[in-house]
């Protein structure tokens, strides 16, 4: 059994049902990352054992529950195989962070979104590839083997979960669960040609609960790398990535504790019904807070995928109008300073830092020499803009941009290793900003937003949009989303 002929709701129903048991879609699932991650690098841990452990426990679990009770008694995803990106912790198995600068350590609990998933039946197949400390839009790193894109595996699967998501797209997972602070489930979701949703700041409750834990540092329960100004806008938040927007809001429900026992749960129902039940007013932008700082132009692909969606949009009786936006001219530099801050306190040990990779070496270079007022600064910034952000898109239902300003780049050209010519960070930093150029800003707003595929190329690409919502609307996000699927269906 290959997952790329399954959904997350037809595993489930064929779980709960008694169609399949739950060893049997585990040892299928594990069978396909042995034959196909080796060329793929999307694991970077395989526990092989626990998983088949986990899954005859569940077996028994369904065995001695009575079938009228089964769909009200066991988990929403009973038997539903999933993975973690190096990021988690999950209890018994090495978090790594994709650094060479850390001791790998042994999990003694697990992340609060993993206990939040494996609460509802998952079973976890692993730990997938991410970079390191999950500062970057590719999953490239100096103790693994880079993620490569199941569409072309010369290319890039993206990041920060771009493991997890070269995972679904090549059929070892039917859906996982990623982590975005500045866009890493939607890039790795598009650039693989999957569906990815980044909820609302503080809308995970599980993502409420790792935030608290926040000292000073990157956080791993929280996911991905976070910043140190106490007054900047917080950015981490957990989503789902997936084939379609009906998963996605399957595994966001049982994200959210919003299940239902008897039919879909409240995001699923959304995405299932066909549209959000009125026309919308969509503004349409292909402008950049980057802009000023870097250049910033759309491929001739990254056009004609944002024309379908426009075309859908307008097909499914939604209004899309140019929204004229023009956007702070601070943002570049604010960000950046945000977001490298956190690794001036990173708790290397002596000698540690010089087996950082260069990205992670020149942003902590750059926070050491910033003083406390310079940080605190740019914060206020970010928090400044942010408001601007939320003001200038309040005036549509959605906004409409590009997903990606082009094709997925192939492995090594951000680090620049890809043609023997070593990048500094400042180089690679400015690839990665020209090639996702909106996805961070709406991490620093705390807006949701998701992306979807609407073409793909000649060469077989994935290519799409992204739809940012206001605050609360992850249900008309997935709804839209669900609706476009049918007039973009071949």
């Amino acid at each position: 059994m290959q997952f790329e002929e399954y959904t997350v709701r037809s595993v489930r129903e064929a779980l709960l049902s008694g169609e399949l048991s739950a060893r049997e879609v585990t040892a299928a699932a594990l069978d396909v990352v042995a034959e196909t991650n080796r060329s793929l690098g999307a694991f970077v841990h395989v526990s092989a054992d626990a998983a088949m452990r986990t899954a005859a426990a569940l077996d028994r679990a369904y065995a001695r529950t009575a079938p009228e009770a089964r769909r009200r008694s066991l988990g929403a995803l009973h038997g539903v195989p999933v993975a973690w990106k190096d990021l988690w912790d999950v209890a018994g198995t090495p978090t790594a962070r994709g650094t060479a600068a850390l001791e790998p350590a042994v999990a003694t609990s697990n992340s609060a979104i993993v206990d939040q998933v494996h609460a509802h039946g998952a079973v976890s197949l692993g730990k997938t590839t991410v970079p390191e400390f999950g500062l970057s839009c590719y999953s490239e790193n100096l103790i693994e083997p880079p993620s490569r894109n199941p569409l072309n595996p010369a290319l890039t699967s993206g990041g920060s979960s771009g493991g997890s998501a070269a995972a679904v797209a090549a059929g070892m997972l039917p859906g996982v669960v990623g982590s975005d602070a500045g866009g890493s489930v939607r890039i790795p979701a598009s650039a693989c040609g999957l569906v990815g949703l980044k909820p609302g700041y503080g809308v995970v409750p599980a993502d409420r609960r790792a935030a608290r834990a926040v000292d000073r540092w990157a956080d791993t329960r929280a996911g991905d790398f976070l910043v140190t100004a106490t007054n900047a806008p917080r950015l981490p938040v957990s989503g789902p990535i997936t084939r379609d927007a009906a998963d996605a809001g399957a595994l966001f429900d049982v994200m959210m504790g919003t299940t239902a026992a008897d039919g879909a749960g409240r995001f699923e129902a959304a995405a299932l019904s066909r549209g959000p039940g009125r026309p919308l007013r969509i503004g349409l932008s292909t402008a950049s807070p980057f802009e000023g700082t870097y250049e910033v132009s759309l491929s001739t692909e990254a056009r004609a995928a944002l024309d379908a969606g426009v075309t859908a949009l307008g097909q499914a009786g939604h209004h899309v109008e140019e929204a004229g936006l023009r956007y702070d001219g601070r943002y570049a530099d604010a960000f950046y300073t945000t977001w490298t801050s956190g690794l001036a306190d990173a708790p290397l040990a002596e000698g540690a830092e010089q087996r950082l990779g260069v990205l992670a070496r020149d942003f902590r270079a750059a926070a050491l020499k910033r003083s406390a007022a310079q940080t605190h600064a740019a914060a206020n910034v970010l928090l400044d803009v942010a408001r601007g952000f939320r003001a200038a898109w309040g005036e549509y239902d959605v906004v409409l941009t590009p997903a990606m300003a082009r094709t997925p780049p192939p492995v090594g050209y951000f680090t620049g290793l890809g043609d023997g010519r070593p990048h500094d960070g400042a180089t690679d930093y400015r690839l990665q900003c020209q090639y996702t150029p909106y996805t961070s800003m709406v991490n620093v707003s705390q807006l949701p937003a998701l992306v979807l595929p609407t073409l793909r190329t000649g060469e077989g690409l994935s290519m799409g949009v992204q739809l940012i919502g206001r605050a609360g609307s992850e249900a008309q996000l997935l709804a839209v989303a669900g609706q476009l699927e049918q007039y973009l269906a071949p």
